[in-house]
């Protein structure tokens, strides 16, 4: 039962939440046209952090699995300005099926996502980074956002 406790596994959860609400409890809310547009550009931008992430994961020879020991410390290229890019491109998906679907409601969704996210595999990778690298980890931590 591992496998179901991946990102993907959560965000299509997530998922299916948000368009379970946009399909048979809207109330009434909409984003308007903009949403839409919005939603795709979030889309496009996720996309491109996760491909992004992937390829230096790739290149440096190391496990892009959340519960697996990584074998190198990725601070270049996109891990340059973001610890999680790939994490963050899960939220901007959500955020950007929220908005496509008009799931008003369902941004309640995106800091529960954010949080689970924290809690089930941020900070016990980056325990495992602290372990794994210690003085290189403490420095990229200072020098680069968990975030944004």
């Amino acid at each position: 039962m591992k496998w179901i406790d991946l990102p993907p596994i959560w965000l299509i959860g997530f998922l299916a939440l948000a368009w379970a609400q946009a399909q048979y409890l809207s109330l009434g809310l909409s984003f308007g046209a903009w949403g839409g547009l919005l939603g795709l550009v979030l889309l496009s931008v996720a996309i491109c952090l996760a491909v992004a992430a992937i390829v230096q994961f790739r290149r440096h020879r190391t496990t892009v699995i959340p519960h697996m020991q990584p074998s190198r410390l990725i601070t270049t290229g996109i891990f340059g300005r973001s610890r999680n890019p790939i994490y963050l491109a899960d939220i901007l998906i959500l955020t950007a099926f929220v908005l496509m679907w008009d799931a008003v409601p369902s941004l309640a969704l995106i800091p529960i996502f954010t949080g689970l996210l924290q809690k089930r595999f941020i900070y016990a990778e980056e325990l495992r980074l602290k372990q794994a690298f210690p003085d290189a980890f403490t420095e990229y931590c200072r020098s680069t956002r968990r975030w944004i």
